[in-house]
């Protein structure tokens, strides 16, 4: 089964981030490296969250225009970080993979509908 580890930054772990990008990167590449051995992977990808911003389209209504403002969607203490898809057995093993992540980072596991 797919599942989405969905990954957000908050302003503390954006910092240590700056301070230390070899080691984040090395604990990055460790964690995600493990999961690709083992043949988990599907795909993934982090965001520019350093020299970038979201940028929103919202459409409220069918006969409304969609507007695009600069920013998040839901801006707040966490943004979108990243994400990762990998293919597990069940939730538990997913739950299991985004443990092993040794970063402060908020982590949301979604299931991925199948045939998507």
């Amino acid at each position: 089964m797919k599942y989405a580890l969905v990954i957000f930054e908050t302003d503390e772990s954006r910092h240590r981030i700056r301070t230390d990008q070899a080691a984040h990167r090395a604990a990055y590449e460790t964690w995600i490296g493990k999961i690709a051995a083992a043949g988990k992977l599907i795909s993934g990808d982090a965001l520019d969250t350093e020299s970038a911003s979201a940028t929103t389209l919202r459409k409220t209504t069918e006969a409304a225009p969609a507007t695009v403002t600069d920013g998040p969607a839901h801006p707040g203490e966490e943004t979108l970080g990243g994400w990762f898809v990998i293919d597990v057995a069940d939730r538990e093993e997913a739950v299991e993979l985004a443990k092993g992540l040794g970063t402060l980072e908020t982590i949301e596991i979604w299931p991925v509908l199948e045939g998507a």
